[in-house]
């Protein structure tokens, strides 16, 4: 018997889980990952609607039940699933580690009810490792779910649990790119792209909001790749753009963006695009998010404060009141047409690359408690969830772009650049 096969003789039974929201390329992680142990005689379990059914299990008043709750993989259900769009499982924001917030309320029974919940559902159905599919929010679950074991009888059912990152984001620590934020930048930059033909062709501006909650990554690639203006992020309230307690100046980033129109006009260009991410948002003053309702993580629902509708109005009061004229600035938010668009080619490669790192991870390397990372040319490597997780808080940490980087540089580069009199940058070779 070889190596690799002892490390992965007992995963005879696999469950995949998909939770958080959607992401281009999902079907091409699932169908490769499931297709990875059917080729190799094992059975794959994909359960509906992430943590939804498993969280509620009771052996008695709540069983899960085949084609209810869960799919039993067959081949014919994943020929040529990976250019699908959705996802095949579907998912759900569910979050059984609501009530753990530190480690001790891991020895808690009341707060590792639901937690508990989706051991034993596991149990019941002998799965023996358990894929996770999802963000830092679905990390934070899988590694809850790892450290729960540790607490159990030494002679009790252990479920290996190994995660899949995926966000559009991009804010994933532990992998360079993540599924999906490819297309999702290709298929903003193209809606961005028209913006700007439109703003040309009426001599007006559009405020864009992209998602992008805690980082700026999908909001600068949308931006380049589309040509916009301007960009602002959660990296760039710093300066002008930042008031005490690190909040968003709502005044500094309106007169930014006059102080744009303004020099643009002076140049002979009277439209153009600038991308907010939406993220700032969250950074708004108490008295502009207090009340707001928050979801099972905790996250308040930027889609409903619509930033760009607040930002072009009072944009085009300033430039009304600066110059006595008025200007069409319109809004425009972007991101929920891009989280099932049909998937990038690179998004499909890389996806698939993470489906079979999970069979990999565990049937070849024996990995528990790991997270399945893709670096270079599609090189797989496994990132324990201690080099993740933090142990005291049991809270990830966001990959924010770091303000100096090439990355960030070359955005800056792309946009228009004015000085703080709104005259150009030196150095600057064209202007669109």
């Amino acid at each position: 018997m070889s190596q690799a096969s002892h490390l992965g003789q007992s995963i005879r039974r696999v469950g995949i889980i998909f939770a958080g929201g959607p992401a281009p390329a999902a079907n091409a992680v699932i169908a490769a990952a499931a297709t990875s142990f059917l080729e190799d005689d094992r059975d794959v379990i994909g359960f509906f609607h992430g943590y939804s059914n498993l969280q509620d299990y009771h052996p008695v008043s709540h069983r899960l039940l085949p084609d209810q709750h869960y799919r039993i993989f067959e081949e014919r259900d994943l020929r040529g699933l990976r250019n699908a769009r959705g996802v095949l499982i579907g998912t759900a924001r569910a979050n059984p580690g609501k009530s753990i917030e530190k480690p001790e309320h891991l020895g808690d029974d009341a707060r590792t009810r639901r937690l508990g919940n989706v051991y034993a559902a596991l149990v019941d159905l002998e799965i023996d490792a358990l894929i996770s599919i999802g963000g830092d929010d679905t990390l934070k679950t899988a590694n809850l779910l790892f450290e729960y074991q540790k607490n159990l009888p030494a002679e009790a059912r252990r479920v290996r649990v190994v995660h899949l990152p995926k966000t559009i984001d991009n804010d994933y620590r532990g992998i360079d790119f993540t599924f999906g934020f490819f297309t999702a930048v290709d298929f903003m930059a193209k809606e961005l792209q028209n913006l700007r033909a439109d703003a040309l062709a009426t001599s007006a501006y559009f405020i864009v909001e992209t998602m992008g909650r805690k980082a700026g990554w999908l909001s600068y690639g949308v931006a380049i790749a589309g040509e916009a203006n301007l960009v602002i992020a959660v990296e760039d309230v710093v300066d002008d753009l930042a008031v005490a307690g690190g909040r968003l100046s709502v005044d500094g980033l309106i007169e930014r963006i006059v102080e744009l129109i303004l020099a643009r006009e002076r140049r002979g260009k009277h439209y153009g695009t600038v991308v907010l991410a939406e993220g700032l948002a969250e950074l708004l003053p108490d008295e502009d998010i207090a009340g707001l309702p928050r979801d099972e993580h905790g996250h308040i629902p930027l889609g409903g404060i619509d930033l760009g509708k607040l930002v072009s109005a009072r944009v085009a009061a300033r430039y009304e009141e600066r110059t006595q004229r008025k200007k069409k600035i319109a809004s425009v938010q972007l991101g929920y047409e891009s989280r099932c668009a049909p998937p990038h080619a690179f998004d499909v490669m890389l996806g698939s690359q993470l489906g079979i790192g999970a069979y990999r991870a565990l049937v070849e390397e024996g990995k528990d408690g790991h997270m399945v990372s893709v670096t270079g040319q599609l090189d797989l490597r496994y990132v324990p969830f201690s080099d993740l997780v933090n142990a005291q808080t049991l809270r990830t940490e966001v990959r924010y772009i770091e303000r100096g980087s090439d990355f960030h540089r070359l955005a800056r580069f792309l946009e228009t650049r004015v000085d703080r009199i709104g005259d150009w940058a030196p150095g600057r070779r064209t202007e669109r």
